[in-house]
């Protein structure tokens, strides 16, 4: 049986861990190396890291966090966001990071797939795959789901496993931030047609929505809102940094101490416990 992994993901904008629904109304939550420290050390598999603004600004601020970050924790990093040729990978895999994921650049040139796949190896090369449903088809997206790329992910998911690709990480836009469960339909038409491993994000709510996804064929899931939600629960144990002084982005989530009532109170430690009680291998 696979060995299945659970992935912190970490927007960023600027200097800050961001939060949003369905990718859109970005909430300031804090200093993002801080909580990939906590979950450093609350046992999870790996960290994504995405910088949200990346490609619509034509910038890229994140190997900075990302070099900070690799001092104090030690699981595989992840980064995209404005990650445009080689040059970049290169650059981003120096800085720290195990692994990168490609959107915008890659649907703007495919060749550069295979290019990546070729000089760093396909282990290496996550293609990350932004979804909207449409009638009964998922159409892909870039820039947090702002621009439509003219393809049908299916199609897409297909193409960039034979160019080369290691992973696919797919997200649901209409479920992300939800907290109403992972789009089990795309999950399973994905995994009926590639043989990559698949990343799930978007829709974690509950200890139940893991299970459900990984039997609909994920191999990973990639968590943000429920982790990050409940890490604030208790953010001065927790060790985490707020960035008061310094946020880009809604800070009036925190400051009103806004229930989350849409994401079990679960760690990542009793989410692990709960999938090896149904007999799921983790990392």
């Amino acid at each position: 049986m696979k060995h299945i992994r659970l992935i912190a993901r970490l927007d960023v904008k600027g200097p800050n861990l961001v939060k949003g629904v369905r990718l859109d109304g970005l909430r300031a939550l804090g200093s993002p190396d801080s909580f990939a420290e906590f979950y450093y050390k609350n046992n999870i598999d790996e960290i994504f890291y995405q910088d949200v603004v990346a490609s619509l600004y034509d910038r890229n601020n994140i190997f900075d966090i990302v070099r900070k970050t690799t001092k104090k924790i030690f699981v595989p990093i992840t980064i995209s966001g404005g990650l445009r040729n080689l040059t970049d990978i290169n650059k981003a895999l120096e800085s720290g990071a195990d692994k990168i994921a490609l959107n915008t650049a890659a649907i703007k040139n495919p060749e550069l797939i295979n290019q990546a796949a070729s000089k760093f190896g396909s282990s290496t090369i996550i293609i990350s795959i932004e979804c909207i449903k449409h009638g009964e088809k998922y159409l892909a997206y870039t820039d947090n789901g702002r621009e439509f790329t003219g393809k049908e992910v299916i199609n897409w998911a297909k193409e960039v496993q034979s160019r080369g690709a290691g992973e696919i990480l797919i997200t649901s836009i209409d479920n992300d931030g939800t907290g109403n469960g992972f789009d089990n339909v795309l999950i399973k038409k994905i995994s009926n047609i590639i043989s990559i491993p698949i990343i799930a994000h978007g829709g974690a709510g509950k200890k139940e929505h893991f299970i459900q996804a990984i039997n609909f064929g994920a191999n990973a899931l990639a968590v943000a809102s429920m982790f990050h939600y409940n890490a604030l629960l208790n953010k001065k144990k927790n060790n985490l940094v707020l960035n008061k002084n310094n946020l880009e982005g809604n800070y009036d989530y925190i400051k009103k101490k806004l229930s989350y009532k849409n994401f079990g109170k679960e760690s990542i430690l009793s989410i692990k416990k709960y999938l090896r009680n149904y007999k799921i291998k983790m990392r």
